[in-house]
C-alpha cells in the first residue's frame, strides 16, 4: 500500500518533535503548535499505525515567495520516495496556493535529491545566530 501525503493533517504537538528526534535532530518542543500557526501549509505521512514517519512544510508572507522547511523522513521509512513524494506534493500546494518561488537550504549530499524533486541547485548563503 502506497502512503499518502496529506496537506494540513490533523497532529498533535509531540508527533513532529518525535520524528525530528527520531532522524536525530533537536526536537524543537516549544516550536508547536506555533509552527502550525504560522506556516502557509504543511504535509505529513503516517504508517499504518498512525505513526507521523513524514513531515515538511512551507513558510512565507504567502505572497509570490515560500520557504520549505524541515523535510524528513523516519529512517525505518527512508529509500521508499517518500521523501520525494513529500517534497512534489509540497510544491503542487505552493502552485495551488499561489506561489511561484519556493527556495529551501540542504546540505550538498542531498543536490540530486533536491533536483530529483525540480529544484534548480545555485549558490546562496545562510545566516545563523551564534
Amino acid at each position: 500500500m502506497m502512503m499518502q501525503i496529506c496537506i494540513n493533517p490533523a497532529l498533535s504537538n509531540e508527533e513532529v518533535p518525535n520524528l525530528r528526534k527520531a532522524i536525530g535532530w533537536d526536537g524543537r518542543e516549544s516550536d508547536y503548535p506555533a509552527l502550525f500557526e504560522r506556516c502557509n501549509f504543511w504535509a505529513g505521512a503516517k504508517d499504518e499505525q498512525g505513526n507521523l514517519v513524514a513531515f515538511g512544510y512551507v513558510a512565507g508572507m504567502g505572497l509570490q515567495h515560500g520557504y520549505m522547511e524541515d523535510i524528513m523522513v523516519h529512517p525505518d521509512y527512508r529509500g521508499r520516495g517518500i521523501g520525494e513524494r513529500l517534497v512534489k506534493r509540497l510544491l503542487e500546494e505552493a502552485q495551488a496556493y499561489g506561489l511561484e518561488i519556493v527556495t529551501l537550504t540542504f546540505a550538498e549530499r542531498h543536490a540530486s535529491f533536491y533536483e530529483r524533486c525540480g529544484f534548480r541547485v545555485g549558490s546562496g548563503g545562510v545566516w545563523e545566530k551564534k
